[in-house]
């Protein structure tokens, strides 16, 4: 059965939409935890901002999100062995469409937040990676999520998040291959592309930042 990205987003992908941003890190001096703390108050302020668009609030939750993830690396840990035969332009386009489609996928979900807490529970560091786990804590649930990030020129980038058990990563590598496995790279890029398409067209084709 042909893998179909419209129909097919998991629950991964869902809850990704909701928090993916907060692992994400801002100051060079900051600890892992810090970081992601920091970020999560970025969104969270945009979001509670009374002024300003719907239009605005989503373009500068796009930039955080685009600023702050290291795509290429999700981009090389999701395609795995396909990664190694892509032509250059095929990983270019690979990266910028993985980076359009899952910000487009955070900021359909973006509006449901309701004002879950999160708590920060604790941090390992290993070198250049890290690892921060947070609970969020809904009325009637506790949500484990565990952020993983990558340390850049000073920086911690998110490149995984692991939620109850499910990482986004393995998610969205077992989507994305089946498709490639079927159809060929252009296939994953068309139906990448109608995705994002139709997100635009639902949500009144709204830029990315």
């Amino acid at each position: 059965m042909r893998a179909d990205l419209r129909i097919r987003k998991s629950r991964v992908a869902v809850f990704a939409g909701l928090i993916m941003a907060a692992a994400l890190a801002v100051a060079a001096a900051a600890a892992p935890t810090e970081a992601v703390r920091t970020t999560t108050d970025r969104i969270l302020g945009v979001l509670k901002a009374p002024e300003g668009s719907r239009a605005q609030k989503w373009k500068d939750i796009g930039a955080i999100i685009d600023s702050r993830f290291d795509f290429r690396s999700m981009s090389q840990s999701i395609l795995a062995t396909n990664w190694r035969t892509a032509t250059p332009a095929e990983k270019k386009q690979f990266v910028d469409f993985f980076s359009q489609y899952l910000e487009d996928t955070y900021r359909t979900k973006i509006e449901a937040y309701t004002n879950q807490r999160i708590e920060y529970v604790k941090e390992s560091v290993q070198g250049d990676r890290a690892v921060v786990e947070t609970l969020i804590v809904t009325d009637t649930a506790k949500i484990p999520v565990t952020y993983k990030l990558k340390l850049n020129d000073g920086e911690w980038f998110g490149y995984d998040v692991v939620i109850e058990g499910v990482s986004l990563i393995n998610t969205y590598r077992d989507m994305f291959n089946a498709i490639i496995k079927a159809e060929g790279m252009d296939g994953l890029f068309s139906d990448m592309q109608r995705s994002i398409d139709d997100y635009k067209q639902k949500h009144g084709g709204l830029p990315n930042p």
